[in-house]
């Protein structure tokens, strides 16, 4: 059964049975309203593959990115290095959707480890051995031995590659080719895996990751690592960039989280590069008073960047609002307009009123601009940016830049 984002389909009750309903209404990704003879399913703003007990139910995304650009758009979200690589990265969308982009990456950046050589280093190993190498294991050596003379109990640290980075992309690959659908995905995983140990196991690994530390000597794992953790992760969308759909036979992901993800570190890079910063300090913000009750959430954009000439107390900002909607075709809606011209109002400065919506366009780049005038004059403008999605992030960024590079300029002239 397949849904598109935000529509709806009805399913034969014989079809779900009572875990299906208690798992959908706890992950909260598909809306579920019983009716007489049937259930009604809503896809919500979770999009990817979940497998339940009698049927197989892909959640498509309206605006989608393609299956060979997801984990650049995810890698990048996530701050991690992106290799170039089109062989190994030609990943189209198979049987298992979005689920089986997940086990390709870890294929990826495990098969580079191999390339680069596995990391080597002394560890802790007991054996029996016919001479002393190393350090007498006393208790095992009367307990078990019972005065055996050629039968050595020591403990010794060998050096090789069984140390625990290298364990868990073992334990990972091994995971992953017992559930992927796609025969020649399978075969690869089972090949790499065999060049590194996997002699952990797998209720040991995320234990192991959750107390992992990083140098300069084994930061090249982070991003097999990264994924590692995704295919051995428990059920569910807890997290975009944590899918952890494998345990759960499926994978979900919140596109319009990620959207925001991608556009904040797009912001606050381009910034950077012309003097720029995110303006994260409570003094930004605008805040609602008067209202019942003691809390007063604020009004924030997805980024707000600030460009405070030197020695000045205060500077206008630019508003960056990340809005996953089809802006190329319609109209930025009536709320949308609103939002934009508050921040306007309580962060530009009136020589500037600007504000920017980067939106997703997979037909390529798109821009245009959005003017109100009332009767004293210019209001605001909205500039409305579409991203191409069919490319990597960084190339996809140029126009954001462009733009925040003008707003910085105008700044810095008046």
């Amino acid at each position: 059964m397949t849904l598109d984002e935000y529509t709806s389909d009805k399913v034969p009750k014989s079809d779900l049975s009572s875990a299906d309903l208690d798992r959908l209404r706890s992950l909260k990704s598909v809306g579920v309203v019983e009716r007489q003879d049937h259930y009604v399913l809503t896809a919500r703003t979770v999009t990817g593959v979940l497998e339940l007990s009698r049927i197989r139910l892909v959640l498509r995304p309206k605006l989608p990115i393609a299956g060979n650009r997801l984990i650049n758009w995810l890698s990048y979200a996530n701050g991690q290095s992106s290799t170039t690589d089109e062989e190994l990265r030609d990943w189209p969308l198979g049987e298992d959707g979005y689920a089986g982009l997940v086990p390709a990456a870890l294929l990826h950046e495990c098969r580079l480890l191999l390339r680069r050589g596995l990391r080597r280093d002394y560890v802790r190993r007991q054996r029996v051995d016919t001479t002393l190498r190393g350090r007498l294991n006393v208790e095992a050596q009367a307990t078990r031995c019972f005065g055996a003379v050629d039968r050595l109990h020591v403990r010794t640290f060998e050096y090789e590659d069984g140390g625990w980075e290298n364990l868990v992309c073992g334990a990972a690959l091994a995971a992953a080719a017992g559930r992927v659908t796609s025969p020649l995905l399978k075969r690869q995983l089972d090949l790499t895996a065999q060049d590194f140990p996997t002699s952990l196991r797998l209720p040991d690994v995320l234990p192991l990751l959750a107390r992992a530390q990083y140098s300069a000597l084994n930061a090249h794992y982070r991003p097999a690592h990264a994924w590692a953790r995704m295919v051995l992760g428990g059920g569910g969308p807890n997290d975009l960039l944590n899918p952890y759909g494998f345990g759960a036979q499926g994978l979900l992901l919140k596109l319009d989280g990620l959207w925001e993800s991608v556009v904040r570190r797009m912001a606050a890079e381009a910034a950077a590069a012309v003097g720029g910063r995110w303006a994260r300090d409570a003094s930004h913000h605008i805040r609602t008073h008067g209202r019942h009750g003691s809390s007063t959430p604020p009004f924030l954009p997805d980024a707000l960047l600030s460009f405070a000439p030197p020695g000045a107390s205060s500077a206008p900002c630019l508003a960056v609002d990340a809005k996953y909607k089809n802006y190329a075709k319609r109209n930025v809606s009536r709320e949308d307009r609103h939002q934009l011209l508050t921040y306007i109002a309580g962060y530009t400065d009136p020589a500037n009123p600007l504000a920017l919506v980067v939106h997703p366009d997979p037909r390529g780049p798109s821009s245009h601009q959005l003017e109100f005038r009332g009767p004293r004059g210019l209001v605001g403008r909205i500039l409305v940016l579409g991203l191409d999605t069919r490319s990597d992030p960084r190339a996809a960024a140029e126009p954001l830049r462009k733009a925040i590079a003008g707003f910085a300029a105008s700044v810095a002239t008046s």
